[in-house]
């Protein structure tokens, strides 16, 4: 089991930055795809970004492609996600998630998940 926890949601200004944090503990010692998804009100979950357990691959909605990147350090069993050139669209609770075997945008296909942190950009 892994347990995920997000944090560095806020509210911000178009054209501002959030850094996204997710911290895993438990069973840390398998190597896990790890991904980003988010959440506006009364919408499905989409997929944001996705990184391989080596961080070595990467892979982006085209929505966020240019302004978000995702990143992990293994040895603090963190993952990161770097928020540029926010938007109002960007508004949504973000969700981190990992999966030892599966690597993508399917969000059916993660085991774990976090209980989401709140981004709120304002215009």
């Amino acid at each position: 089991q892994v347990q995920l926890v997000e944090s560095g949601g806020g509210s911000v200004q178009a054209g501002g930055s959030l850094r996204l944090s997710c911290a895993a503990s438990g069973r840390t010692s398998r190597s896990y795809a790890m991904a980003w998804f988010c959440q506006a009100p009364e919408k499905e979950r989409e997929f944001v970004a996705a990184i391989s357990w080596t961080g070595g691959s990467t892979y982006y909605a085209d929505s966020v492609k240019g302004r978000f990147t995702i990143s992990r350090d293994n040895a603090k069993n963190t993952l990161y996600l770097q928020m540029n050139s926010l938007k109002p669209e960007d508004t949504a609770v973000y969700y981190c998630a990992a999966d030892s075997v599966y690597y993508g945008s399917n969000s059916r296909n993660y085991n774990y998940w976090g209980q989401g942190t709140q981004v709120t950009v304002s215009s």
